[in-house]
C-alpha cells in the first residue's frame, strides 16, 4: 500500500519532468554526479588508507632494517673490542701472575688503558680476576684516566655472569634502561647507572682447562646508540624499543608502554614468521607494530605506530572530498541546467559535422532523425555539403588545367633563350675551326632540342644530368678551357624526380653572370645531397658574383606572384634578366608546394644557387594557390 501511494504521488511529478528533454538531462546528470562523487570518495578513502598503511610499512621496515644493521654492526664492534687485542697467551699469563709479578700487573693495566682509549662511548672497564676476587677498574675521574684495583665479593650469583657462563659465546649483555620493569641486581659493580645504558661482559677462559679466569666488563654510555637511533623518524604517538633476544629492554622511549606491551604478550608475537609486522591493541589505541629481528643474534628493533596517525591523511582527504563533492554537485547542477536548455544530441551531431565541414572535411554528413526543425536543418546541411563538393571538383579540374598551361608557358620562355646561345656557340665554333667537332655539337644540339620539346614536366635526375652534359659540351666549345665543371651527385639520388630544365637554368645563370663577365677560368660545381627534411641541389661558381643591390632585387623578385611578375616584366625590360630563376622558383612551388624554392647566396668569391625540394616528393600544388 505504501509503495502504491508513493507511486501515485511521484507519477505526476515524473510525468511533468519527462515532458522536456532538458529536465531529463538535468535529473540524469544530477544522479550521475551524486553517484560518481560518492563512489570516488569512498574508493579514494579506501585506497588512501591502504596506501598509507603500505607506505608506512615499507618506509618504516626499510628504515628499521638499515638501523638494525647499524646496531648489529655496533654490537659486533663491541664483541670484537672485548677480544684480546694482543697475544692471548701473554694476556692469560699476565692474569695468572698479576698478583705476584709487578710487570704482569703493569701489563694488565696498560692493556686496559689502551682498551679505554679505543672508544669514546666507554664509561668504565672492569676486569674481574676470579681466583683473587678483585677487579681492575678503568674510568675517567676529574678528566684523568685512572686505574684502580679493589676487592669484590664473588660474582657467581650475578645473573649476567650466569648468562655469560652458560653462553656458547662466553658473553652476556646487561641493560641499564630506566623504568620500574628493570630490576637492579644486588652485589653488582658500583657502576653509574645514569651514565651507562648497557654493559657487555666477556668471560675469559683458560685455553687448556676451559676454566673461567676473568671477566672483562665494558660499560657504554648511550652516545653511539643515540646517534644510530636518531635515524629513525619519530612522530606523535609512536614508540621505539630495542630489546635483546630474551626480551630484555636496552632502549625504550616510554617504560610504561614497554611494561604494558610486555604484560599483554606483544613481544612474544614478534617472530620472524610474522613477516616484520603485527597489529596490536591496548585499551586506548590500535597499533601497527613494525619490527626488525637481526639475523645474527635475534635482537629486536620495534616501532609501534598508531593507526589513527597512519589514517589521518586519508580521513582528512575524505572530509575534504565530501566538501568538494558538495560544491561540485551544486556547480554541476547549475551548469547542467544551463547547458541542457541549449544542447541536445541531434544539435550536437549537427554542430560536429559543421565543424568538420569548416575545417575542410567535405565528407561531413549529419544524421537525420525525426521530422522536427533539427531534422529539417540536418537535411538542408547535407544538401549544401553535396553541392559544395560538386563545385569543388569542378574548380579543382579547372585549376589543374590552368597549372599545366602555366608550366608549359614557363618552359616555352626558357627554351628560346637556350636555343639562341647554342646556335651562337655553333656559329662561333664553325668560324674558328673547320673540323669534326661541329658534328658532335650538332648532335648534342639535336638531342638537347628533343629533350626540351618532350612532353614531360618532371624527369628523373639522371635524364637531367645527361642533358646538362650535352649542354655543357656545347658551352665548352664556346668558352674552351676557361670553363671547368665538377659534378658530385649521390647515386641514391639519380632516381630523384625534378623539374625538366631546372639544373640547366642554374648552370646558364653561372655562365651568364660568371663566364661572360670575366676572362679568367671559372669552375662550375653541381652537387646534390639530402638532409632530414629536404633534398638540396646546388650549382656553384667562383665568378664575380652578384652585387648586393642586384642580389636583393633577384631575391625580392622570387617572392612576387607569377601573375604580378608577368605584369611587371611587361613594363620593365630589366626584369627579363632573371626570368629563368623566377620561372624555376615558380615551377618548384607549383610542383612541390610552398616549402620548395630557390635559395641564392652570392659574394665576391662566387655564387651558390640551391633548389630545396621536400623529401616527401612531388605534391603537385598541394596547399598552393595557382
Amino acid at each position: 500500500m505504501f509503495i502504491q501511494s508513493l507511486r501515485k504521488l511521484l507519477n505526476p511529478l515524473l510525468e511533468r519532468v519527462s515532458r522536456r528533454l532538458v529536465n531529463k538531462l538535468i535529473l540524469l546528470f544530477t544522479i550521475i554526479i551524486i553517484l560518481v562523487v560518492t563512489s570516488l570518495t569512498f574508493i579514494s578513502y579506501g585506497m588512501l588508507r591502504k596506501e598509507s598503511v603500505n607506505n608506512s610499512i615499507a618506509s618504516t621496515s626499510n628504515n628499521l632494517l638499515l638501523v638494525g644493521r647499524n646496531l648489529e654492526s655496533y654490537l659486533s664492534g663491541i664483541e670484537q673490542l672485548s677480544l684480546p687485542q694482543i697475544s692471548y697467551d701473554e694476556f692469560t699469563y699476565a692474569l695468572l701472575h698479576e698478583s705476584e709479578d709487578y710487570g704482569s700487573k703493569m701489563y694488565v693495566e696498560e692493556y686496559l688503558k689502551n682498551l679505554y682509549f679505543s672508544r669514546k662511548d666507554l664509561e668504565a672497564i672492569y676486569l674481574y680476576v676470579i681466583k683473587e676476587n678483585k677487579y681492575y677498574l678503568v674510568t675517567k675521574e676529574n678528566y684523568n684516566i685512572t686505574v684502580r684495583v679493589a676487592e669484590h665479593p664473588p660474582i657467581e650469583q650475578l645473573s649476567w655472569y650466569k648468562r655469560a657462563l652458560a653462553s656458547p659465546l662466553n658473553r652476556s649483555y646487561q641493560s641499564f634502561a630506566e623504568g620500574e620493569s628493570v630490576r637492579v641486581e644486588p652485589s653488582d659493580y658500583p657502576v653509574g647507572r645514569e651514565q651507562s645504558f648497557m654493559g657487555y661482559h666477556r668471560l675469559l677462559r683458560s685455553i687448556v682447562s676451559r676454566e673461567p679466569q676473568a671477566v672483562l666488563s665494558l660499560y657504554f654510555n648511550s652516545s653511539a646508540a643515540d646517534e644510530i637511533m636518531k635515524d629513525i623518524p619519530f612522530s606523535k604517538g609512536e614508540h621505539l624499543m630495542y630489546v635483546s633476544p630474551d626480551n630484555q629492554p636496552f632502549y625504550m622511549d616510554d617504560p610504561a608502554f614497554y611494561k604494558q606491551s610486555e604484560e599483554a604478550g606483544l613481544l612474544a608475537e614478534l617472530t620472524p614468521a610474522a613477516g616484520g609486522r603485527v597489529t596490536w591493541s591496548d585499551p586506548e589505541e590500535k597499533y601497527l607494530v613494525i619490527y626488525d629481528i637481526s639475523k645474527r643474534e635475534g635482537w629486536k628493533l620495534i616501532k609501534p605506530i598508531p593507526y589513527k596517525e597512519i589514517n589521518e591523511a586519508a580521513t582528512t582527504t575524505r572530509k575534504l572530498s565530501y566538501s568538494i563533492g558538495l560544491l561540485f554537485l551544486m556547480a554541476s547542477v547549475v551548469l547542467v541546467s544551463y547547458t541542457s536548455n541549449r544542447i541536445t544530441n541531434p544539435l550536437k551531431n549537427l554542430s560536429l559535422q559543421m565543424k568538420r565541414f569548416s575545417t575542410g572535411s567535405f565528407d561531413a554528413e549529419a544524421q537525420v532523425v525525426g521530422h522536427d526543425e533539427i531534422a529539417y536543418l540536418s537535411r538542408h546541411f547535407n544538401k549544401m555539403v553535396e553541392n559544395t563538393n560538386e563545385l569543388i571538383n569542378e574548380r579543382y579540374k579547372m585549376k589543374l588545367v590552368e597549372k599545366n598551361a602555366v608550366l608549359k608557358a614557363l618552359e616555352a620562355e626558357i627554351n628560346p633563350h637556350f636555343l639562341y646561345n647554342a646556335l651562337q656557340a655553333i656559329s662561333t665554333k664553325a668560324l674558328k675551326n673547320n673540323n669534326d667537332d661541329i658534328v658532335e655539337m650538332v648532335d648534342n644540339l639535336a638531342l638537347t632540342l628533343r629533350y626540351c620539346i618532350s612532353g614531360k614536366d618532371v624527369v628523373q635526375a639522371r635524364e637531367e644530368l645527361k642533358h646538362i652534359e650535352r649542354y655543357l659540351a656545347l658551352q665548352k666549345a664556346r668558352f674552351g678551357s676557361r670553363m671547368q665543371v665538377e659534378c658530385r651527385w649521390e647515386d641514391s639520388l639519380l632516381e630523384l624526380e625534378i623539374p625538366k630544365l631546372s639544373i640547366q637554368t642554374l648552370v646558364e645563370n653561372c655562365i651568364k653572370h660568371g663566364l661572360e663577365k670575366v676572362s679568367s677560368t671559372i669552375t662550375i660545381r653541381i652537387e646534390a645531397h639530402q638532409t632530414t627534411e629536404y633534398t638540396i641541389i646546388s650549382v656553384m661558381d667562383n665568378g664575380p658574383g652578384f652585387s648586393k643591390e642586384r642580389l636583393s632585387d633577384v631575391r625580392n623578385s622570387l617572392n612576387i606572384q607569377w601573375d604580378e611578375q608577368q605584369e611587371m616584366d611587361s613594363r620593365d625590360s630589366s626584369g627579363m634578366e632573371s626570368i629563368g630563376l623566377k620561372n624555376l622558383n615558380t615551377r618548384l612551388k607549383l610542383l612541390y608546394g610552398e616549402e620548395a624554392g630557390l635559395i641564392i647566396t652570392s659574394s665576391e668569391n662566387g655564387t651558390t644557387m640551391q633548389m630545396r625540394l621536400h623529401r616527401g616528393g612531388l605534391r603537385y600544388g598541394e596547399g598552393t594557390d595557382y
